[in-house]
């Protein structure tokens, strides 16, 4: 059976004046004009897209797919502004839960409250003596009641423990787990589904889950493998091995697509757990904690080279970037730069990274697996970043020009349910850095939210994640603005991002422009969301 889409603007690099395709099964068949493809598929079935905009599906580079359900779910405090506001949203979210329900919130951010963040007593009468895990925004701290803090095994003698505020590292990890236990089965299976529904709506057909013993833990990572949903899941699982038998052992026990993901090298920023070289601007006391010792770096990424299979660290602070290229550098010694680059390791995150180091990974082919929409929340002269490291620092931080000018494959990602899923904005924010010469074009970073991420997972038949004869047909159909479409005499000012230039155009993403929305989402010739028009 052909489908023949009519009446569109398709954004093909062979065909940038196309307006409609042909999709015959899981495939694209043919990309041009609307007469041409009507005189060449005369038996197809034919939809009008109505000056709809065609483009590859996005692929989300790293998320966390049960606690996004969960976010979505539970309570989402990303909206508090103060932490008395903060503890009367989750006051009134505990009142309307059953009495046996643990109360579970995420998104607090602290970094701008003139009152600080909540007490664990504070917690306690908020929620009335129940079990509660409020996650902060960045998911490397949280806050925990007493209620749940006694069902977590010896979590006193924790690392990051704190009997008055929220809890970090291993302690944050144990009250997680104990948090975890208490959700019944069909909550996590709803909360799952709730999630990859909400990745579908938003144009998005594949996501890399970024598992892991700290994260959710193997029955979490099993769950999720094993759910039922067009969305596709790639897992990272992040644990460290030793060995090649090791590495290849543990996947084929988690079925994961490679060790690394968020194998924890630091923290994060928000939670000052993030690893520097010098102290937190406003926490002088710390540079931040490490997880991960050299020789536990190199001979994970050497037993992975080995193996052939992906390996990668979360690394976000620069001293964590620093030990884990220092690690590469010995583990290309040893194996070579073509074993390296085969493997298509990646560093998740990778925050603050120099014009030496970007040059270093780009030389050995490791992919830059990031997050713009970091920028976007936290970058900016009054923005957390300053607060946390100073205007000098953190001007400096997520710098994607210089990785993509010094040749690192770049993968887009939410690191959901950290920040919004929508795929557009991730785009704008690429493009939009707060730091003049860190934004790329919205060509490269629309290419590294949607191929990028086949890429980074191993595709790389060059043609997976774009709109040519021959690739999987995996595509959204958006609407924008309708001034834009309804003008034609605008339409090449207002389309192209370059304007004159024989390049597909992408819809205009300036502060003032309206988000593309979401008409059908479709994977591999399946309509995942939206209307079935035939």
């Amino acid at each position: 059976m052909t489908t023949l889409l009519t009446g569109g603007r398709i954004y093909s690099p062979t065909h940038p004046d196309a307006t409609a395709m042909a999709v015959r099964g899981d495939v694209i068949a043919w990309i041009g004009s609307d007469q041409v493809g009507r005189d060449q598929f005369p038996e197809a079935r034919v939809v009008d897209l109505a000056g709809a905009f065609v483009a590859p599906a996005f692929v989300d580079s790293h998320v966390h797919v049960t606690a996004t359900g969960l976010t979505r779910l539970g309570l989402d405090l990303r909206e508090a502004t103060s932490k008395a506001h903060c503890l009367r949203l989750i006051a009134d979210h505990a009142a309307a839960c059953g009495s046996q329900d643990v109360v579970w919130a995420h998104g607090w951010d602290d970094s701008d409250w003139p009152d600080g963040a909540p007490t664990t007593a504070e917690l306690d009468a908020a929620v009335q003596a129940r079990p509660a895990y409020v996650a902060r925004v960045d998911v490397h701290s949280a806050l925990a009641s007493t209620a749940l803090r006694v069902r977590a095994p010896e979590l006193a003698a924790a690392a990051g423990f704190d009997a008055d505020a929220a809890l970090t590292a291993e302690a944050h990890h144990r009250v997680r787990a104990a948090a975890r236990t208490l959700l019944p089965p069909e909550q996590r299976a709803q909360a799952r589904r709730l999630a990859l529904d909400a990745f579908a709506a938003a144009g998005v057909v594949a996501v890399h889950e970024c598992a892991g013993p700290d994260i959710g833990g193997l029955d979490d990572w099993r769950e999720v493998r094993a759910t039922r949903h067009a969305v596709e899941v790639t897992g990272y699982w992040g644990e460290a091995v030793r060995t090649a038998a090791q590495a290849r052992a543990l996947i084929d026990a988690t079925g994961a697509r490679g060790l690394g993901g968020d194998l924890f090298v630091d923290g994060a920023l928000g939670s000052r757990t993030a690893w520097l070289h010098e102290p937190y601007a406003d926490a002088p006391h710390t540079c931040g904690n490490s997880y991960l010792d050299d020789d536990a770096l190199s001979a994970h990424l050497s037993a992975c080279t080995e193996a052939g299979i992906t390996a990668g660290f979360h690394v976000i602070g620069d001293r964590a970037v620093d030990a884990a290229v220092a690690a590469f550098a010995r583990v290309v010694e040893v194996h070579g730069v073509a074993a390296v680059a085969r493997c298509g390791h990646r560093l998740e995150h990778l925050e603050m990274v120099t014009d030496a180091q970007a040059a270093q990974l780009g030389s050995w082919g490791v992919i830059g697996s990031v997050q713009p929409n970091f920028d976007a929340l936290w970058g900016g002269p009054e923005g957390m970043y300053a607060r946390r490291l100073g205007g000098a620092r953190a001007e400096r931080l997520n710098p994607f020009a210089l990785l993509a000018s010094q040749g690192v494959p770049l993968a887009f990602g939410s690191d959901a349910p950290v920040t919004d899923i929508d795929p557009w904005h991730t785009v704008r924010a690429a493009t939009a850095h707060h730091t003049a010469g860190s934004s790329i074009s919205p060509r490269a970073a629309f290419a590294a939210a949607t191929r990028g991420g086949w890429r980074a997972a191993g595709i790389r038949d060059g043609v997976t994640g774009t709109l040519v004869p021959g690739a999987p047909a995996s595509y959204a159909l958006w609407r924008v603005d309708e001034l834009e479409v309804a003008a034609p005499a605008d339409a090449v000012q207002r389309w192209s991002t370059e304007p004159g230039s024989r390049v597909p155009a992408l819809p205009r993403l300036g502060p003032d422009d309206a988000s593309p929305r979401c008409l059908q989402t479709v994977h591999r010739g399946a309509v995942i969301y939206g209307a079935d028009d035939g």
